[in-house]
């Protein structure tokens, strides 16, 4: 059996952290090495970076550079959400900027350092957290100009870096992952009384069988929870 070397970014945060603790209990699984704002422990399996700054360039060809082994699995679970706009009156520069640092920009940092990294001859996944509300076609309501660009941004990113991918192995499967919206701090100013929503360990128990279900026909797609694509 092939042992799995796993990366995985955002380790602190909800998602991200039930994501280690479900790969952690994979046993094709060699090691993971987590990168996250603020020290987290897991056991002998996990080896964890402290990485403040998903924006500093230097820094994660740094940490691109510490890791020696090739991997086959690298997973972003980066993100955030302030105030969403709801009509064209808020719209403001500053928050539209924050939202594409936050949500555009490490994805395509960790790509340019880290996709490299993944082997050559065999299978191998790139996965970064979507949104359903970056699709343009699924979008019926409006508004959060900023938050759905920066999610349609990064879509785009993928779709480029799942071209690209393809010329040095046509194994290579990149996609996006609409979670659905899971009871985590970005959600909780805008979660509704009568809506249930996730926990993280549910959603990342679904992720994870979206990721293992992909093949390389799925690569530049994006995904949700429940596996169905979302369409651009």
């Amino acid at each position: 059996m092939t042992k799995l070397n796993i990366a995985i970014f955002g380790a602190d945060g909800a998602i991200g952290n039930a994501l280690c603790s479900k790969y952690e209990e994979d046993t094709r699984v060699k090691k993971i090495f987590t990168f996250s704002k603020k020290k987290v422990v897991y056991n002998k399996k996990i080896i964890n970076y402290i990485l403040e700054d998903y924006e500093n360039e230097e820094n994660i060809d740094r940490m691109s550079k510490a890791i020696e082994e090739n991997l086959d699995i690298i997973l972003i679970a980066i993100g955030s959400l302030i105030e969403p706009e709801k009509s064209l009156k808020d719209i403001d520069v500053d928050k539209f900027l924050r939202m594409i640092k936050s949500n555009t920009i490490p994805t395509l940092m960790i790509g340019k350092y880290f996709l490299p990294k993944l082997h050559r001859d065999r299978v191998v996944k790139f996965a970064s957290l979507s949104a359903r509300v970056g699709s343009i076609s699924d979008n019926f309501l409006g508004g959060w100009h900023s938050y759905r660009s920066s999610k349609t941004a990064l879509n785009m990113l993928l779709k480029n870096f799942a071209i690209e991918q393809k010329r040095y192995n046509p194994e290579s499967i990149i996609i996006g992952l609409h979670p659905g919206t899971v009871d985590t701090k970005l959600s909780k100013p805008f979660q509704k009384r009568n809506k249930t929503y996730f926990t993280p360990s549910y959603a990342a128990s679904k992720l994870f069988d979206v990721i293992e279900t992909k093949n390389p026909n799925d690569t530049g797609k994006i995904f949700g929870w429940d596996n169905t694509e979302i369409f651009p």
